[in-house]
């Protein structure tokens, strides 16, 4: 085991940044990438838009898709961080806002590691800039003492940034963005300076309005923004194949096998998502009623991944109903006192009588007992 500070292979890491878990991908469209790149890109747009989209090289190579979504999104979301507005990615919760965020600056920028995570408690410090304080009473205030953030950092270094969960973070913290947005400028006052950003550098940040906590933005600072919403899947087929996608990937990271013929419980865990997601049932006879969550493609991702995992050490290896109902009751029942009512409705008025559900529905029968 490496010591602290010491370099860990990306092997044995559990959940590599982007840029190093699809390095292949990215240094094979680097190489055949002759288009125009805005400066310090690593790619050009085109190239960055071909990595999340997926497609395949002339060579042959194959880019793996990052997002299952509509093409004109993602190419004006890569487009916006081309120009000098900011990229605001917008939705509910699930909707692969980070993981969107992450691909594009690893593409952009070869580093998606500059990030400020935003919470109630994310202080001003967290955007503009701290102090080491051990210089700072030696020595007064200096660049020396200076802290730089994370967003500092890309400004001088002309790298992508990103800000997850912008809406969390209070209003007054929102709003130290809006000069470095609008003048590409921090203002040092201690020291009667300022950093300038270089060409390269631009912003993404992340935001959802289903959540608490939610501080919505000034009209100053959402208009320093270009704003992109990302849908929920259109199609149960995209969702299917985009939490498989997935499952696979973490399930490889986890050294879990394959599940055979898991596909019809993962189609399983989408539908009853989807229905009660929307409201009604996949065929449009059936209203149901809606649960307090989200019930997004992400949890639907954990659900599955926790099946698979019980597969694989207490089963035979095989994705059953048994190996998911637990996680599908612990993602629809989040109010008790409500959210249970309204999954012992759906169960026993829709997949009580839906054809080839029999075990499915026998297995959230029991975890629900």
């Amino acid at each position: 085991m490496p010591a602290f500070g010491e370099q860990t292979s990306a092997a044995e890491v559990l959940r590599p940044h982007a840029e190093h878990a699809f390095a292949a991908e990215l240094a094979a469209l680097a190489a055949r990438d002759d288009r125009p790149r805005p400066a310090r890109w690593k790619l050009s747009p085109w190239a960055v838009a071909t990595y999340l989209l997926g497609g395949t090289l002339p060579d042959g190579t194959v880019i793996t898709p990052k997002y299952v979504g509509p093409r004109r999104l993602v190419e004006v979301a890569v487009t916006t961080l081309a120009t000098d507005r900011a990229l605001l990615l917008l939705g509910v919760p699930g909707t692969a806002k980070t993981w969107v965020s992450e691909h594009l600056a690893a593409a952009v920028s070869g580093d998606s590691t500059l990030l400020v995570q935003g919470t109630a408690g994310t202080p001003e410090e967290a955007i503009r800039y701290g102090w080491n304080y051990a210089r700072l009473l030696a020595h007064g205030p200096s660049r020396d003492a200076l802290v730089p953030s994370p967003v500092m950092r890309a400004m001088t270094e002309g790298t992508t940034v990103r800000v997850e969960e912008l809406t969390r973070i209070p209003a007054d913290v929102q709003d130290t963005l809006i000069t470095i947005l609008s003048e590409k400028t921090l203002p040092i006052p201690e020291l009667g300076q300022e950093v300038q950003a270089v060409r390269g550098f631009n912003l993404i940040a992340t935001a959802n309005d289903r959540d608490r906590g939610v501080n919505d933005l000034s009209s100053a600072l959402r208009r320093r923004f270009n704003t992109v919403v990302l849908p929920l899947p259109a199609s149960p087929e995209a969702e299917v194949d985009i939490v498989t996608r997935r499952v696979d990937q973490i399930g490889r990271s986890l050294d879990l096998p394959s599940a055979p013929d898991g596909t019809d419980e993962i189609r399983r865990v989408v539908t009853v998502f989807r229905e009660l997601r929307n409201g009604l049932t996949s065929d449009g006879r059936t209203k149901v009623k809606s649960p307090s969550g989200t019930l997004s493609t992400a949890e639907a991702i954990s659900v599955v991944t926790g099946g698979l995992a019980l597969s694989a050490h207490f089963g035979d290896g095989v994705l059953r109903p048994g190996d998911v109902a637990a996680g599908v009751l612990g993602a629809v029942v989040r109010d008790p006192g409500t959210d249970r009512v309204v999954w012992q409705e759906y169960l026993e008025t829709v997949v009580r009588e839906r054809d080839g559900w029999q075990d499915f529905y026998r297995a959230c029968r029991e975890v629900s007992a």
